[in-house]
């Protein structure tokens, strides 16, 4: 996983850098799928959750909800803890940082 640092200026006051748009954009698809943002919720509302425990809310398949954690992790915005047979995930706070800041002007 990259370094979480500033990324841009805010989507509204200003240009964005080809590369800047291209991350935004990268983290925004991540989340435009609904049981995403679901499981992301899900993890902030109680700041480390075990994958085990995320199957039966969303009311999908375990095999599902494991690629949809695969994604957010790939991208970043989750981080993920093996313990024994349980895997823990849990939101990178500095990540979600950037992109609500990146749609609020200053």
């Amino acid at each position: 996983m990259e370094t979480v640092t500033e990324c841009c200026a805010p989507v509204l006051e200003g240009l964005l850098s080809e590369k800047e748009a291209a991350r935004l954009a990268g983290w925004f698809r991540v989340l435009g799928d609904p049981a995403r943002l679901r499981l992301l919720s899900m993890m902030a509302a109680r700041q480390e959750t075990c994958a085990c425990d995320l199957v039966e809310p969303l009311g999908l398949s375990q095999p599902t909800v494991s690629h949809h954690l695969k994604v957010l992790h790939q991208a970043g915005l989750v981080e993920r803890e093996k313990r024994g047979r349980w895997v823990y995930y849990r939101p990178v706070p500095d990540r979600l940082a950037i992109l609500g800041k990146a749609l609020v002007p200053g």
